[in-house]
């Protein structure tokens, strides 16, 4: 009975072309701008570490007090005094820092001119952590932390352009005239937003190329690559040393915490480390500390951006217009069959026979309209990067999980949208039609 509905309805779409392309065009067109902004938004909304997202946390102090604090928030980033206070406590399973790094690397080949690198100066438990994976060799470990020594990891691009894709652990680079030693390549990782540097606002930026020790990067004086936020009276130090000795904030921490016990026992080290400073003179004001997992951390940051909110609010705005359009020209054109449905009736049909027969014409009118939708929407993507940023733009993409949402909310939409319709469609009265006719 479901083809035969089907074979009735194909007829009644053919009878009227001109109909049925103002519904698939209206269809398709809803949908496309709906899915073309939805891609975007999952693309940067979505959790980028799921399996871990309420166990790590970012530790924030509050080194400026109330007169400087922004609606009473600490800085979003440590000082060096604070962060290698945190680190020498070791009160998480795990606990990591990072500021950004970019080096000028010497390729092999004299011939090739050297190039920049961009990545992090962290410690080794940042690869546990968030679970990074490796092409070759492993991160290294606290050991390797503690003597400051010259090793880098380097991701999957790099080695392929500097060692032809090899395994390259062992081997040595130059980066700013210093020689570093390979101890790992990672294979292909770039979570997005890439929520352990969002004080940097590099959550939507390229992929990282290389990881070197924190430790050896201070011992060396290498610059931070990110921000330097030094508070409101811009006060930086006179050297170096006073400078990283000061009150600026650069330094992004992490720490893992595996139980609500140990989050709770988080919270009062961080109430107390605030409170011996304030004994020693450097604080004056109570503790203002947060502790927040990442799903926190990336919704007071505002990580997603709000223009791709505003155009998914838009493109369903745009498609609930379509329907509302689909639902006119469907009852108009069931409305202009009464006759038909009459004669239905007269020999036998029920309401639900004909609930069945203009449904299921409708859902044939939604999968063209899914199709189109498709089409369209993979124009769209092509062009997503005249609305939104590139380094946003390009990680909308057109996978196998969209295809099958843009056909199931184009069928499911167009069967909705139907109903009323169809509705008064089965209310026709067979003994009128019969007797006008």
């Amino acid at each position: 009975m479901f083809m035969h509905n089907l074979g009735l309805g194909a007829i009644s779409l053919r009878r009227n072309p001109l109909l049925t392309a103002l519904m698939i065009m209206s269809i398709g067109f809803g949908v496309a701008a709906s899915m073309v902004t939805f891609a975007v938004f999952r693309a940067v909304s979505g959790d980028p570490i799921p399996q871990k997202s309420s166990q790590l946390f970012v530790p924030l102090i509050d080194n400026r007090g109330p007169q400087f604090n922004r609606h009473g928030e600490p800085p979003s980033a440590l000082t060096y005094t604070d962060a290698m206070a945190l680190m020498r406590a070791h009160r998480a399973d795990r606990q990591t820092l990072l500021y950004p790094v970019s080096l000028s690397v010497m390729p092999g080949d004299s011939s090739k001119m050297p190039f920049k690198a961009t990545g992090y100066a962290t410690y080794g438990d940042f690869f546990p952590m968030f679970e990074a994976p490796f092409l070759y060799g492993n991160p290294w470990g606290s050991v390797e932390d503690e003597s400051r020594e010259a090793i880098v990891v380097i991701s999957r691009s790099l080695n392929q352009k500097l060692f032809a894709g090899q395994n390259s652990v062992g081997r040595r680079i130059t980066m700013d005239d210093r020689q570093y030693r390979v101890v790992g390549v990672m294979d292909n990782w770039d979570p997005k937003p890439r929520f352990y540097d969002l004080f940097d606002g590099n959550e939507f930026a390229d992929p990282a190329q290389i990881y070197i020790p924190f430790t050896y990067a201070i011992d060396q004086k290498i610059e931070t690559y990110g921000n330097n936020n030094c508070g409101s009276d811009g006060k930086r130090g006179d050297d170096r040393d006073s400078w990283l000795h000061g009150e600026c904030v650069w330094v992004s921490p992490w720490v893992e915490l595996n139980s609500a016990s140990k989050v709770a026992a988080y919270r009062q080290f961080l109430d107390s480390y605030a409170n011996d400073q304030r004994r020693a003179g450097r604080f004056n004001w109570a503790p203002n500390n947060r502790l927040r997992n990442v799903r926190e951390w990336l919704d007071f940051l505002h990580a997603v951006p709000p223009e791709s909110r505003i155009s998914l609010s838009l493109a369903l705005g745009f498609l609930l217009i379509c329907l509302v359009n689909t639902i006119g020209l469907l009852l108009a054109k069931f409305m202009r069959r009464a006759p038909e449905i009459g004669v239905r009736r007269a020999l036998g049909a029920s309401r639900a026979d004909i609930y069945r027969q203009f449904l299921a014409e409708a859902g044939m009118v939604g999968l063209a309209g899914g199709v189109l939708g498709l089409l369209l929407t993979g124009l769209g993507i092509w062009g997503v990067g005249l609305v939104f940023e590139p380094q946003i733009a390009r990680l909308a993409h057109l996978d196998l999980s969209l295809v099958a949402l843009t056909l199931l909310v184009a069928i499911a939409a167009t069967v909705l949208a139907a109903f009323y319709p169809t509705w008064r469609a089965a209310q026709v009265q067979p003994a009128w039609q019969l007797k006008s006719n």
